[in-house]
C-alpha cells in the first residue's frame, strides 16, 4: 500500500518552483542596480540597521532549525535545547567585539581569513582556508538535504527534484548579484519566515493546548527536564560549543560585519539578531520534547512536523513548504556568496594560478562544481543532523587557536598549525559513526569494552571537547616550553 502524503506531488512541485523562482527574480531585479566587485563581496559597505538585522537573522536560521533542535531535544532534553539556542545566538555578542576589532585593523577587508593571512604565513592560512571552505560545503549539503527531505516527507517528491530546483534558482541570483542580492532577498525571506513561524506557533499551541507545557513533559518524560539527567549537561555543552564555533567562523557573518555602514549599526543589528534567534531556536527544540512526550516512537527530527501537521490540512502543508524553502534559500545564498568571496579574496592571495586569471569567474566555476556535488549528496538523503555536526567539528578544531591569536602575540605559525591539526585528528578519532554506536578509536581500532561506559556513551560530547580544547592545551604547553627555554638562556 502506497504511503499517504499531506498534499500531492504536483501541488508541492508547483509551490517549490514558484517560490524559488520568485526569490531568484527578486534577487536579480534588485542586483541590476548594483554591480562591481565591491558590491559582490561587501555590498558596498552601506547596509543599514533593518537590512543587516534581517540578513544576519535569516542567514543564521537555515532549514536545520526545523530538524536539528527537535532531534537533539529527544535525547539531550532541555540541555540540548538551551545549548542549541545559546550556541546559535551567542556568537552575535562575540561578533560585536571581534567585528569591531577586525574592522579597525583591516578596514578594507571582507573576511576573517584575511586576518590569519596577515598574522601568519601561507601554510597555516591555506589549511584554515581549505577547512573553512570544506565546512561551508558540508553545511551547504546539509541545508539542501534538509529541504529535500522536508518536501519528500510532505508530498513524496523525489529528493533530487527539490535539490535541483533550490540550487539552480539560488545560484542564478547569487552568482549574478553577489552579497547585495543575498542581503536583499534575506530581507524578504526573514519577513516570510517570521510570519510563518508565528502561524506555526499559533497552530501548534491550539492543537496541543493541554500538552504544550513543561508540566506535560515532566509527566511523560521527566528525565528530559531532570537536573540529575547527565545528557542534559553533556548535550548543552556539546551543542553550544559546536554551533557557536561554526557561527564564529561563518564567512557569511563576517561579510555582513564588513557590509555594515558603521560600527553603531553593526552593534545594534547583532543585539537584535540575538534577541530574535534565541526564542526561535528554543521553540523549535521545545516542539521536539513535546512531540516525543506525545509519541515516543516518532522519528526524532520530525517532532516539529508531527505537531504542526497532526491535523493533516493542506494549508499547513503549504506553510511548511514555503517556510522550509525560505529558510533554506536564505542560508544557501549566504553560503554560496561566502565561499565565492573566500576564493576571490583569499584564494587570489594564496594560490598563484595564472596572473591574468579572472578570480571572480574562477570562484563561480568552483561554486557550480561544489553545487553539483551537493546536489548528488542531497539526493542520497543522508542524516541531516549528522552532516551539520561533522561540519561543526572542523570549526571547533581551530576556534580557540584563531581567536586566542587575536590577543596572544606568542602564538606563531608553527604552534598554531600543530595545535589545529592535533585537535582535528583527535576530534575525528572520537567522532561517532552515523549510528552513534562507535568511533574510529572507540569500537573500531580499540574494542569498546576496554573503555569506561561514560566514554562509549558520550562520543559526540567528547569529540567536540577534544577538538576544541586539545589545541589550546598544545598552545599552552608550547608557550611554557618557550618560556622555560628563554629563562634558561
Amino acid at each position: 500500500m502506497d504511503k499517504e502524503y499531506f498534499i500531492s506531488q504536483s501541488a508541492s512541485l508547483t509551490l517549490v518552483i514558484i517560490t524559488s523562482l520568485l526569490f531568484a527574480f527578486i534577487g536579480i531585479y534588485h542586483s541590476n542596480k548594483y554591480q562591481g566587485l565591491n558590491n559582490y563581496l561587501t555590498a558596498n559597505r552601506d547596509i543599514g540597521l533593518f537590512s543587516l538585522t534581517t540578513s544576519l537573522t535569516a542567514s543564521a536560521l537555515g532549514a536545520w532549525i526545523l530538524f536539528g533542535p527537535a532531534s537533539a531535544a529527544t535525547w539531550g532534553g532541555i540541555g540540548a535545547v538551551i545549548g542549541y539556542s545559546l550556541g546559535t545566538a551567542f556568537p552575535m555578542f562575540f561578533l560585536i567585539y571581534l567585528g569591531k576589532k577586525i574592522r579597525r585593523e583591516f578596514p578594507n577587508g571582507s573576511s576573517l581569513i584575511e586576518f590569519m593571512r596577515k598574522k601568519f604565513g601561507k601554510s597555516l592560512f591555506k589549511l584554515i582556508l581549505l577547512i573553512t571552505i570544506f565546512y561551508m560545503f558540508i553545511f551547504l549539503c546539509a541545508e539542501v538535504t534538509a529541504v529535500a527531505v522536508l518536501i519528500n516527507y510532505i508530498s513524496g517528491t523525489d529528493l533530487w527534484v527539490t535539490a535541483l530546483i533550490v540550487l539552480v534558482s539560488t545560484l542564478v541570483y547569487t552568482l549574478y548579484g553577489g552579497l547585495k542580492a543575498s542581503i536583499f532577498t534575506d530581507n524578504i525571506q526573514m519577513i516570510v519566515i517570521g510570519i510563518l513561524l508565528l502561524l506555526s506557533f499559533f497552530y501548534i499551541n491550539s492543537f496541543t493546548e493541554s500538552q504544550f507545557s513543561f508540566n506535560f513533559i515532566k509527566e511523560k518524560n521527566p528525565h528530559l527536564v531532570n537536573s540529575s539527567y547527565i545528557p542534559n549537561y553533556t548535550a548543552a555543552l556539546t551543542f553550544f560549543i559546536a554551533v557557536a564555533a561554526t557561527n564564529l567562523f561563518h564567512q557569511g557573518n563576517w561579510q555582513r560585519v564588513y557590509a555594515a555602514k558603521d560600527l553603531k549599526t553593526l552593534r545594534k543589528s547583532l543585539i537584535i539578531s540575538f534577541l530574535i534567534i534565541l526564542p526561535i531556536i528554543f521553540f523549535m527544540g521545545f516542539t521536539g520534547m513535546i512531540a516525543f512526550s506525545i509519541e515516543p516512537s516518532i522519528r526524532p527530527d520530525l517532532g516539529f512536523f508531527y505537531l504542526l501537521l497532526n491535523e493533516n490540512t493542506k494549508m499547513l502543508s503549504l506553510i511548511v513548504i514555503v517556510l522550509g524553502l525560505a529558510l533554506t534559500i536564505s542560508t544557501v545564498d549566504t553560503l554560496i556568496n561566502a565561499i565565492s568571496s573566500l576564493i576571490v579574496v583569499d584564494g587570489k592571495a594564496t594560490f598563484n594560478l595564472k596572473k591574468k586569471i579572472n578570480y571572480l569567474r574562477f570562484s563561480k566555476n568552483i561554486i557550480i562544481f561544489l553545487s553539483i556535488i551537493s546536489f548528488i549528496i542531497a539526493s542520497k538523503g543522508f542524516d541531516i543532523l549528522y552532516l551539520f555536526l561533522l561540519a561543526d567539528l572542523f570549526c571547533c578544531a581551530f576556534v580557540l587557536t584563531v581567536f586566542s591569536s587575536f590577543y596572544d602575540k606568542k602564538i606563531n605559525e608553527r604552534t598554531a598549525y600543530i595545535s589545529i591539526l592535533v585537535g582535528l585528528i583527535g576530534g575525528l578519532l572520537i567522532f561517532p559513526t552515523p549510528d552513534f554506536s562507535k568511533s574510529l578509536l572507540v569500537g573500531i581500532l580499540i574494542p569498546k569494552e576496554l573503555f569506561m561506559p561514560f566514554i562509549s556513551q558520550s562520543l559526540l560530547f567528547l569529540s567536540f571537547i577534544v577538538a576544541t580544547f586539545l589545541p589550546f592545551i598544545v598552545i599552552k604547553i608550547k608557550s611554557q616550553s618557550i618560556t622555560r627555554l628563554y629563562k634558561k638562556n
